[in-house]
């Protein structure tokens, strides 16, 4: 009978299965993140607690085998979320530990070629965050944006805006995940904040800044780039398709100069 194992969905928790896996010698095993679980009738169902030291020792194993490259598309495509990714990354370790150096590049094993696959798309939103992010201003001071990312990547640009805005404290938060990442100016770290720290500051209607939040001068510095993006723009020159290329309607609605 198959072993399910149920986990709480973080990168460590993942890493704590994977390392049952070994040490328990399971075999026909499928992991499933705990918001996703139904119950199997075909199946052993084992829930595995996070642990931190086990977790440790299972990516300090990855990385002797793997290069810096390999082990970023291995955290990458584990951000995708996408279904059963779980048990694409448990048949990419099985393969990598047990074959020679190098078996990351071997294309032609379907765990590896899926785990490129699915980091080269979370990098591609990655970068599309970082550049369509837009913050607004509330009366507190805090500089607030809210995204809804196809994959979660939250993590992964946390650095960018912490050097790019290390003079502000700002907030980006995840509305389809129902977290954020927050930097706080003072104590210069970046931290997690979970659905309830996020919701004052957000719309439930349009995900947007509540208009009551945003300080007297964001609406003046918003009508003036908007003006801005309007003046430049020549209307012969553009191509629409060239554009929606580079800007998908999907992220319109970050962008102040759209609405």
């Amino acid at each position: 009978m198959k072993d399910l194992l149920v986990y709480d969905g973080s990168f460590a928790g993942l890493l704590s299965v994977i390392f049952e896996v070994y040490e328990r010698k399971l075999i026909d095993v499928s992991i499933v993140r705990e918001n996703l679980y139904h119950p199997h009738l075909y199946a052993t169902v084992q829930a595995i607690t996070r642990d931190a030291q086990k977790a440790a020792r299972v990516w300090q194993g990855l990385q002797k085998k793997l290069t810096t490259e390999s082990s970023d598309h291995f955290y990458k495509s584990f951000l995708s979320e996408e279904r059963d990714i779980e048990d694409t990354l448990l048949a990419f370790t099985r393969y990598v530990l047990s074959a020679p150096s190098g078996a990351e590049r071997n294309f032609a094993h379907p765990a590896v070629l899926t785990v490129m696959q699915l980091s080269k798309k979370v990098h591609r939103e990655k970068h599309r965050m970082e550049a369509f992010v837009r913050f607004q201003q509330t009366t507190d001071g805090l500089y607030v944006a809210t995204v809804e990312p196809d994959f979660n990547v939250l993590p992964l640009i946390a650095g960018h805006f912490k050097d790019r805005y290390a003079d502000q404290s700002w907030l980006i938060y995840d509305d389809k995940r129902n977290y954020g990442i927050l930097y706080d100016e003072k104590a210069g770290q970046v931290m997690e904040v979970t659905g309830e720290a996020g919701e004052p500051t957000t719309s439930n209607d349009d995900q947007d800044i509540a208009s009551s939040t945003v300080h007297d001068h964001e609406a003046a510095y918003q009508t003036l780039w908007k003006t801005y993006f309007q003046t430049i723009s020549i209307a012969v020159r553009k191509n629409k398709k060239l554009h929606l290329r580079h800007v998908p309607t999907r992220y319109w609605r970050y962008l102040t100069e759209k609405q």
